[in-house]
């Protein structure tokens, strides 16, 4: 099998060597993208809300800014609340809150979602990059057989046609599982946006009004 891949590629014409890098980057941005959005990346625990609450109904501020840091780097909604207990501790307005917490909420958002389009990308570029291999397979089979004797035009041809075809088969191995990761990972991307973007309107109207 490895060895019927290897003949494959190297059928494939110089082309063959670009679609082998998109799916190298392609690879390694489907694991980093995994590790950040499933692995790494902290759930708020179901009575984190209680807690914050409870600090507010207090009104001991720097307790809840406190807990909130605790939840770690990789809370989303810890790091957001904090900066929303920080701003009510030092008696800031309703507008330095919103704009604040609007902020620090932007840049966690933006972590998150910053790599993930590049797969659809990738998908992209590799099936026109295979697209343009068969093209450009086409192109050299069909100038070779032109000028070639009768008896060796069809194995030109079908050398021309192999190296056509290998490039389009190569593309869109590249590309179907870069756009299937796409499609999981943005909708994961989604729901944390989602998630994160309506607690932190609660934890908002909890710190303005309570």
């Amino acid at each position: 099998m490895i060895s019927f891949i290897m003949t494959a590629f190297q059928e494939g014409g110089i082309f063959m060597y670009a679609i082998l890098v998109f799916g190298i980057m392609t690879t390694g941005l489907i694991i980093e993208r995994y590790r950040a959005l499933y692995k790494n990346l902290k759930e708020p625990e179901a009575t984190a809300r209680q807690m914050f609450l409870n600090h507010i109904a207090s009104g001991n501020m720097l307790e809840g800014e406190k807990f909130a840091k605790s939840m770690g780097e990789n809370s989303m909604i810890g790091k957001v609340a904090a900066v929303g207990f920080s701003i009510r501790a030092q008696g800031g307005s309703e507008e330095e809150l919103q704009a604040r917490m609007d902020e620090a909420l932007t840049a966690e958002i933006s972590k998150v979602d910053k790599r993930t389009g590049f797969l659809a990308m990738f998908g992209n570029v590799a099936t026109l990059l295979g697209l343009l291999g068969t093209i450009s397979g086409m192109i050299h089979s069909f100038a070779a057989v032109a000028n070639a004797n009768p008896a060796d035009r069809a194995t030109m041809l079908s050398k021309g046609i192999s190296e056509a075809m290998n490039c389009t088969a190569f593309g869109l191995l590249v590309a179907i599982p870069a756009l299937v990761a796409y499609a999981f990972l943005q909708n994961r991307t989604d729901q944390i946006v989602g998630k994160v973007t309506s607690m932190t309107t609660e934890i908002y109207h909890d710190l303005l009004f309570l």
